[in-house]
């Protein structure tokens, strides 16, 4: 019932949304304050089955002596929102704990939208006002040795349960404070959930596992939440034991299972002449690292020149993910980051690069339903008239002649890699052989 309270599905939940309900706890709240005061160093031992008893007393104290027109629901969700308060994050503490909700997004105090199943919702939590959303988010990033203020409007974060947050703040957001908390899933996604959800079929997950163990290199590409990270972390489960695993990302989100892993993560610069490290430079350390395989949670930068130079001297089954709308605009997108990086070469060789570096592209979409589907598998097969050539082997189609269900199409074209060409005949197409 009390989660039921969070979420603003009890019988009065527009009375509870209300200003006026807002003002009223407001007020109960400076109370509390002043109660906590009085009390001094031994609130902070207190368990939280005393914190809300201590709250439950306080508030019926205080609507009797104001005669507040309250009836028992609006008490109980009061002693709820107010115990949330002291000893959680206060209106985001029951989307916190819902293993369901993926994204919580609050633009300013009146309006919190969360991700549930691929798709966006406006919750019907709310905060009392900017200064009490203000208060949560300094209580969430406090102990992560970060600040938000005017000088500094800007900050993203990892949480300590491996979740990410990013805050900005007036005057740079006309909003309000704006939030925006990706959640860390306490069990990684395996390959029966990604077929279960419908991401990709078994013909492709036998594909790619033989991809993994033949040590191609792969990239991941997709738009924001198309489920990259997600994709790249089952793809991990198909390396095998005894390598030695490098992952290197801006917030540490893979879950890989390996008994031998080493995770490097980036930091900013810091408010104290605390120099930055970036994946730029975690890149060119862990190749000092004997590593087996480089894992990079999203290129995006010039560690793009690092990466494939490793993957073309010999760290083969590296993997990445990218922000990008197809195969193609990958292709773009990493021409582009190699010039930031600073390339010196000519476009040519610039292309060959890429093209000796990258044996499959996986790319992944959201569709408009929530769905997350792999949309296509494509090889690189080299250089032709100075444009890297690729060829697709799985495409996704929303409605497949003739039976008019949605599915994944083999095109029928075969490997150039010798890579691919070893993994073939294990996972050879059975579409032809299923249809007969």
């Amino acid at each position: 019932m009390d989660f039921d309270f969070a979420l603003g599905k009890d019988p009065n939940s527009e009375f509870h949304q209300s200003d006026e309900f807002q003002d009223i706890k407001g007020m109960m709240h400076s109370r509390l304050v002043d109660r906590i005061e009085d009390l001094g160093a031994d609130f902070v031992n207190w368990t939280p089955a005393m914190v809300r008893r201590f709250v439950a007393q306080e508030v019926e104290t205080f609507t009797t002596a104001n005669r507040m027109p309250l009836n028992a629901t609006d008490i109980q969700c009061i002693v709820k929102d107010l115990t949330d308060e002291l000893i959680g994050l206060g209106p985001l503490e029951a989307l916190m704990a819902d293993d369901s909700v993926a994204d919580i997004l609050v633009n300013g105090y009146k309006e919190v939208f969360i991700e549930r199943n691929g798709l966006l919702q406006k919750s019907k939590i709310r905060f009392i006002d900017n200064k009490h959303l203000m208060r949560i988010v300094q209580r969430i990033i406090a102990p992560l040795g970060r600040r938000v203020d005017e000088g500094n409007p800007m900050v993203d974060a990892r949480l300590p349960n491996g979740g990410r947050i990013n805050v900005i703040i007036p005057p740079v957001s006309i909003n309000g404070p704006v939030v925006s908390i990706r959640k860390f899933r306490s069990k990684a996604l395996e390959a029966s959930d990604l077929l279960a959800y419908g991401t990709l079929n078994e013909e492709i997950l036998d594909f790619l596992r033989q991809a993994a163990l033949a040590r191609c290199n792969i990239v991941i590409s997709g738009g924001t939440g198309s489920g990259k990270t997600s994709f790249l972390n089952m793809l991990t489960q198909f390396i095998p034991e005894g390598e030695r695993i490098i992952t290197i990302e801006d917030a540490a989100e893979l879950q890989l299972l390996h008994e031998h892993v080493v995770r490097l993560e980036t930091r900013p610069a810091g408010l104290e002449d605390v120099a930055e490290v970036t994946a730029r430079d975690l890149l060119r350390n862990s190749l000092r690292m004997r590593p087996d395989r480089i894992i990079v949670g999203e290129v995006r930068g010039g560690e793009a020149v690092e990466m494939l130079q490793a993957m073309n001297t010999g760290h083969d089954g590296s993997m990445s993910t990218i922000h990008t709308n197809s195969p193609r605009e990958c292709l773009h997108r990493l021409e582009m980051l190699l010039h930031f990086g600073g390339w010196q070469g000519s476009e040519t060789n610039l292309r060959r690069q890429i093209a000796g570096a990258l044996d499959l592209i996986i790319h992944l979409a959201r569709l408009p339903n929530g769905k997350r589907r792999v949309i296509s598998i494509s090889e690189i097969t080299g250089i032709q008239d100075e444009v890297i050539s690729m060829q697709e082997f799985y495409r996704y189609e929303p409605n497949t002649p003739p039976n008019g269900r949605e599915g994944w199409i083999h095109t029928g074209r075969q490997p150039v890699s010798a890579k691919l060409k070893r993994l073939w005949n294990a996972a050879r197409p059975r579409t032809e052989a299923a249809r007969d």
